[in-house]
């Protein structure tokens, strides 16, 4: 299972990153820096680098893009990780658009920090939180670890970025790692 996430990293993750001009890999390593930078635990930093897995592994993803259909790429990929690692990795990533969407129904200037890419892609995800949707978002767990892994997200979008390498960051993936076999 490493070595096939590894290899959609590497691989599926040349592609430009949703009309960012940074390519996924790039996008995925900076956000799991940010949370390196930050001191998060190694389950939140794994989380950090895969959360975006989900639109490296549905077969039908493009199709998504070019006819601007959400394809659920947070759920897509929290199943796709659901074997092998625990819901301390699982969870931010599953919830990590649901933290896009409360962000920006609570924190002030949040939604205009947006890139036009985010921006576009939120109103697919079913836009702004009401307020009682951000309350009952942060009750559940793994919210707060979720907003965090989002905050990253939109940070990581930065043109020649210099990062610690894939295999850096697969150290924490491999420590967090706990086989179909479990």
């Amino acid at each position: 299972m490493l070595e096939e996430i590894k290899s959609y990293l590497e691989v599926a993750g040349q592609s430009l990153y949703g009309g960012e001009a940074i390519s996924q890999l790039e996008h995925v390593k900076q956000c799991a820096m940010h949370a390196e930078i930050k001191g998060s635990t190694p389950a939140l930093i794994a989380a950090s680098l895969l959360h975006d897995i989900g639109h490296l592994v549905d077969k039908k993803f493009q199709m998504g893009q070019e006819n601007e259909i959400d394809r659920y790429h947070e759920t897509i990929g929290a199943g796709f990780l659901s074997k092998s690692f625990p819901p301390s990795v699982t969870e931010p990533i599953r919830m990590h658009v649901l933290a896009k969407r409360y962000l920006c129904a609570v924190e002030d200037g949040y939604f205009e920090s947006l890139s036009p890419a985010s921006v576009r892609s939120l109103s697919l995800q079913g836009g702004i939180f009401t307020a009682k949707e951000a309350e009952d978002f942060m009750t559940q767990p793994f919210a707060e670890d979720a907003v965090n892994l989002r905050q990253w997200d939109e940070l990581a979008k930065v043109p020649d970025c210099v990062t610690p390498s894939l295999d850096h960051f697969m150290e924490y993936v491999g420590e967090t790692y706990i086989s179909s076999a479990a």
